[in-house]
């Protein structure tokens, strides 16, 4: 059953719009089948949202994201989770995970304006007690996300100059 869920999931993580009849076809297994193990995967949690990915540059949205690297010192009885879970509460807030290396929490967060993640950083997260620093890095460029080319596949190219 393991690798009929991996089988479903790679398809769906391929085009979520896929019906379970048109997965069943794909993969030569029965419809009824697919459609159990997709409600047994959304029931359980293992399958929690279903996503729609955007070319924001094809958009007249002028919305900013930055990834935000938090370090932070968890105190006795508040470790990373319930450090984590202040954060993901702010609404500004798109995906959190914990991370290795010279700090511990990666942020990506979204918002109206430079100024206003700007805001965001030192008015929300760097007043934390246990936040004991911050690097924030704005997201200039999409070109893959997602696993999807999501820029210009073509790109431009560049002049060849030779002395």
């Amino acid at each position: 059953m393991e690798k009929l869920y991996n089988d479903i999931l790679n398809v769906l993580n391929q085009d979520s719009r896929f019906t379970a009849d048109k997965i069943a076809a794909m993969l030569g297994k029965d419809k009824n089948t697919v459609a159990a193990a997709i409600e047994k995967m959304e029931k359980s949690g293992v399958i929690v949202k279903y996503n729609t990915l955007v070319n924001t540059d094809k958009l007249e949205d002028d919305r900013v994201q930055a990834w935000i690297e938090v370090r932070v010192t968890p105190q006795k009885n508040f470790g990373f989770d319930s450090i984590a879970e202040q954060i993901y509460q702010f609404n500004e807030v798109r995906d959190l995970y914990l991370m290795s290396g010279g700090f511990d929490l990666a942020v990506l967060i979204e918002g109206k304006s430079l100024r206003e993640v700007a805001m965001f950083v030192s008015e929300k997260l760097s007043t934390m007690d246990t936040v004991t620093g911050t690097s924030t890095h704005f997201v200039l460029k999409k070109y893959k996300q997602g696993g999807v080319l999501v820029g210009d596949k073509q790109g431009q190219k560049r002049i060849s100059v030779h002395a």
